[in-house]
């Protein structure tokens, strides 16, 4: 399995990252994680815009979806005529609200060029299989773990803190984690960790490599770092970077 960094900035896009967005490939089978805004563009630094197979969202938050939009523009009316349908993956509602923040009309909205499914429990996108688990987010929001041949990609999504986060990465070979806040007081409940909870939940589920993501822009990253290094993981940290790629 290769994962790619598209984006990793958290919130909305960054000066040197869209937000979020993940290439994951196997067996020549692409299926792409998010597609937050300005994700697009970048994409096509790093793989052709029609070698997609499969898209999965994992919240209606616009840094982690609203680029469906323009990807559903450059599917619908590429010059060789429309390209096929491929599959999308999201939370409940993801073919209205797509079709919406397009304006429109929900029937048929987006579904002629992509054929939506809500999101599962546990369910297989080419050779990857998949399981979800809801997290404390504002929306409806998931976090995924997306195994093949062995090897296993936990992704938190957006999350507030959770003990499900400990099972979810059990023993992952990388855990890809949002550390969206640095240690203050006051933290909001129930919608993002900082990096040292990051480190922490990744120290507790066993993890081969953490690498932080959902990098908010007016945070200075070098503190992320810094803070999550003094948490109890022991493990290889590092800040996601759009282009970064990771064999497992």
């Amino acid at each position: 399995m290769r994962v790619t960094v598209i984006g990793c900035s958290g919130s909305f896009p960054g000066p040197e990252s869209p937000a979020s967005s993940y290439l994951v490939q196997a067996e020549g089978f692409n299926l792409v994680l998010d597609m937050g805004n300005g994700a697009l563009g970048t994409l096509q630094r790093f793989h052709p815009l029609y070698d997609v197979d499969a898209v999965c969202i994992s919240h209606l938050h616009a840094d982690h979806c609203l680029d469906l939009c323009g990807y559903w523009v450059a599917r619908t009316y590429c010059p060789d005529g429309p390209v096929p349908k491929i599959p999308v993956w999201g939370p409940a509602g993801t073919a209205v609200r797509m079709a919406k923040a397009y304006d429109l009309d929900p029937d048929p909205g987006m579904t002629e060029t992509f054929d939506f499914h809500t999101l599962e429990r546990r369910f297989e996108v080419g050779p990857f299989a998949i399981t979800t688990r809801l997290t404390p987010h504002p929306v409806e929001a998931y976090a995924f773990r997306i195994e093949h041949a062995g090897k296993v990609l936990a992704y938190s999504g957006d999350t507030g803190r959770t003990e499900m986060l400990v099972e979810h990465a059990r023993d992952a070979d990388l855990f890809l984690c949002e550390a969206s806040f640095l240690e203050q007081e006051n933290l909001p409940e129930d919608l993002h960790l900082t990096a040292r909870e990051a480190g922490d939940y990744a120290a507790r589920a066993g993890v081969g490599k953490l690498v932080l993501t959902h990098l908010v822009p007016w945070n200075d990253d070098n503190c992320t770092l810094a803070e999550a290094k003094e948490s109890d993981y022991a493990g290889e940290i590092e800040l996601a970077s759009v282009g970064a790629v990771y064999e497992l």
